[in-house]
C-alpha cells in the first residue's frame, strides 16, 4: 500500500509563505510521497518560487514536482528547477525518480506535457510552421514521457504531468480550449507503459476523476478542483485505488 499526497496549480506568489509549510507535518504523517503537478508559481518569477521552495524545505517525505506553463512564462525554468532542487525537491522533465516505501519500490515519471487535443478535435502536424511546431512539441513531450516510463522497473508506476492525458477530467472547461489543456498522445503513452496512476493539473474548472482509454485512473489535482491543500490517494495492487476518507486538509487553508 502506497499513500500519495498530490496537488497542482498552487500558484505561489510573494505572499504565499506558509500555505504548504504549515501542513507538512500532517502530510508527512499521512502520506509516503508528495507530488506537485505544475503551475507552482503565478508568473514563473524566482521570488515566487523561492517562497514555495522555503515552504517545501521543511518536508519530511520525498517531494517530487513538474513545472507547468505558468512556471515557463519568464523563460526561467532552469533557474526555478535549480532553486527547488537546492531545497531537496526532485523536479522531473522527461525523467524519473524512484522511492523506496517500506518494502516497495515506486517509480515516478514526470513531464510538463503539452496541448494538441483529443480524438475528434485535435491538431495535426500540417500546414503553417507555427502549427507544425505546436504539434511537434506535443509529440516530443509524449515521446520523452514514454521513454521515462518504459525505463522504470518498479512495483508501481506513476505518471506526473501538468497537462491532461484525457478529456474526462476537463469536463467543465470550455470545449474550445480542450486542445490547449492536454493531449491524447500522453494518454496513449500511459496506456502503453501500463501505468498504475496519473496525476495532472492545469484544468482549474475541470473535474477530479477520469480514466484513460486503457483503463488507467487519472486524477486532476489542480487545487481549484480538489479544494484542499492536497488530496491523499492510496494505491494498492490488491485493492486498487482509493482515497483517504473525508477532507484530510481543510479547504479553509487555501488562500
Amino acid at each position: 500500500m502506497i499513500r500519495i499526497a498530490a496537488v497542482g496549480d498552487v500558484h505561489f506568489d510573494r505572499q504565499s509563505r506558509g500555505r504548504i509549510r504549515d501542513h507538512l507535518e500532517q502530510i508527512s504523517q499521512e502520506a509516503d510521497i508528495f507530488l506537485l503537478a505544475g503551475d507552482l508559481t503565478q508568473t514563473g518569477h524566482l521570488e515566487e518560487m523561492n517562497v514555495l521552495a522555503e515552504d517545501l524545505a521543511h518536508a519530511k517525505l520525498p517531494v517530487i514536482a513538474v513545472l507547468g506553463n505558468h512556471d515557463y512564462h519568464l523563460d526561467q525554468e532552469d533557474r526555478l528547477t535549480t532553486l527547488l532542487e537546492s531545497k531537496g525537491v526532485t523536479v522531473l522533465e522527461g525523467t524519473t525518480a524512484t522511492v523506496q516505501v517500506r518494502d516497495t519500490l515506486v517509480g515516478i515519471a514526470g513531464i510538463k506535457g503539452f496541448g494538441g487535443g483529443f480524438p475528434g478535435a485535435c491538431a495535426s502536424e500540417f500546414g503553417e510552421i507555427e502549427m507544425k511546431s505546436f504539434v511537434r512539441h506535443s509529440r516530443i513531450q509524449a515521446q520523452r514521457l514514454r521513454e521515462a516510463l518504459l525505463s522504470l522497473d518498479t512495483t508501481y508506476k506513476v505518471a506526473l504531468m501538468h497537462y491532461s492525458p484525457v478529456p474526462d477530467t476537463l469536463l467543465g472547461e470550455k470545449l474550445e480550449i480542450y486542445p490547449f489543456l492536454g493531449s491524447y498522445l500522453l494518454g496513449e503513452v500511459v496506456d502503453e507503459a501500463k501505468v498504475d496512476l496519473v496525476f495532472h493539473g492545469h484544468a482549474h474548472k475541470g473535474v477530479e476523476k477520469g480514466t484513460t482509454y486503457g483503463g488507467v485512473p487519472v486524477r486532476n489535482v489542480a487545487q481549484p478542483v480538489i479544494r484542499h491543500v492536497c488530496n491523499i490517494y492510496v494505491l494498492d495492487k490488491q485493492n486498487g485505488l482509493s482515497q483517504s476518507p473525508g477532507p484530510v486538509f481543510s479547504s479553509a487553508a487555501i488562500h
